[in-house]
């Protein structure tokens, strides 16, 4: 009797000795930074070789549900639904009889949890009872959960690390865009005894699809503009820094254009460029400075305000959006006489359609208010003035959408 109780004694210590140096192991290598690879096949060592267990399949959800490792069952993984034949799982639980044939090949399921979110399942059967190093009965189950537990949180600390250098690296490279793009936008406006001009863009996001210009052709002839990229994000700021480029050339080539065929070229460039998935509002005005006449074409785009502090019209002639259609089937340049002391204020959807917590929206009729109100600023101030004014009406709302103002008036 004495010598089979230290038998036990001593096959009792030789399997806490094994659990012990297995986790370990387990420990040494994720301490290493071992990779993910690595720590499973370590893992499926020590169950194969040293549990003796001759059938296994862990699951483990990162996007979606999947089978880390298998051996022994012959493609059984396939036949299962982690979500819904093993989710409701909670605790380790013997497999009597399953509804599912699958189940019924394995003897024990071993959930494991990170506090409500289920990290992996572990399925496995045909436990080998002439191993010294495991019984099969149930009571050396938590030990398997535990070794289970260690080897999925370090695998999903791997993926949150990878995940976050990838965001980590994603936000570098959308804050270089973001560089890239604001360089597009014209520095150094005139603010002169000619003309007074000013810029503002309110981005929120690193990048967006709002563009805006001003182009001095020569001594008496301007050239300023802007436009709107449907949608939003990287695809949008791709396409809109194509289509600056694109207003750039086609003015640095073609000395002398009309405002149509601006038009028209522009429109096969994103109707090449987007292939019909994507279109560009877009207002584009010439100014003589002798001749005093303004010319324009708008776009689809919102309508800039014409004013010269007392009455207000809207500059709507023009053609649709740009890449709506192969070719533009028609388009109306407008051409007005201009004064001393008129303004244009061009601007994009952001700054009219943007809600209060009433659900009313800015609107044209607002801004036109706010110009006439305080004619008597320059241009920059009357920009920064009209982005206070929107932020106050939206007040604790989150901006939807990108703003950017263009603002110009003939001294």
């Amino acid at each position: 009797m004495p010598e089979n109780k230290d038998s036990k004694l001593a096959e009792k210590l030789q399997l806490k000795d094994f659990k012990l140096n297995s986790l370990l192991d387990v420990t040494k290598a994720i301490n290493e930074n071992y990779s993910i690879e690595k720590l499973l096949s370590l893992y499926e060592f020590i169950l194969k070789e040293q549990l003796g267990i001759s059938r296994l399949a862990l699951f483990s959800k990162e996007e979606e549900w999947m089978c880390l490792i298998k051996f022994g069952i012959k493609g059984l993984e396939k036949k299962i639904d982690v979500e819904k034949d093993l989710c409701h799982i909670k605790e380790i639980t013997v497999i009597e009889s399953s509804s599912v044939n699958a189940l019924d090949s394995f003897d024990v399921v071993i959930p494991v949890y990170h506090k409500s979110k289920p990290l992996a399942f572990l399925l496995i059967g045909d436990l080998n009872e002439e191993a010294i190093q495991i019984s099969p009965t149930i009571k050396h189950m938590p030990f398997i959960q535990t070794l289970t537990n260690i080897i999925m949180v370090a695998i999903e600390n791997k993926r949150f690390a990878k995940n976050a250098i990838e965001q980590e690296r994603t936000k570098k490279e959308l804050e270089l865009a973001a560089e890239m793009q604001a360089l597009l936008y014209p520095k150094n406006l005139p603010a002169n005894n000619r003309i007074d001009v000013a810029g503002l863009y309110e981005s929120q996001r690193l990048v967006g699809g709002d563009y805006y210009d001003f182009i001095q052709l020569n001594n008496e002839e301007y050239f300023f503009c802007i436009a709107d990229v449907s949608g939003k994000g990287m695809s949008a700021a791709l396409l809109m820094s194509n289509f600056q480029a694109n207003v750039h050339a086609l003015l640095r080539f073609h000395q002398q254009f009309t405002l149509s065929e601006l038009i028209e070229d522009l429109n096969h460039t994103v109707m090449n460029t987007a292939k019909g998935e994507k279109f560009v509002t877009f207002f584009a005005g010439y100014y003589h400075a002798t001749k005093k006449t303004f010319k324009y074409v708008n776009a689809g785009h919102n309508p800039p305000v014409f004013t010269d502090g007392k009455e207000a019209s809207l500059l709507t002639k023009g053609c649709i959006g740009l890449g709506m259609l192969k070719e533009i089937p028609a388009i109306e340049e407008g051409i007005l006489q201009i004064s001393p002391n008129h303004t244009v204020v061009c601007y994009t959807d952001g700054l009219v359609e943007m809600e209060n917590e009433q659900g009313e929206p800015f609107e044209t009729d607002r801004l036109i208010d706010i110009i006439h109100q305080n004619y008597e600023l320059s241009m920059e101030e009357l920009n920064q003035l009209i982005l206070e004014k929107l932020k106050e009406h939206k007040g604790n709302l989150p901006f939807l959408d990108d703003t950017a103002l263009l603002s110009c008036r003939v001294i």
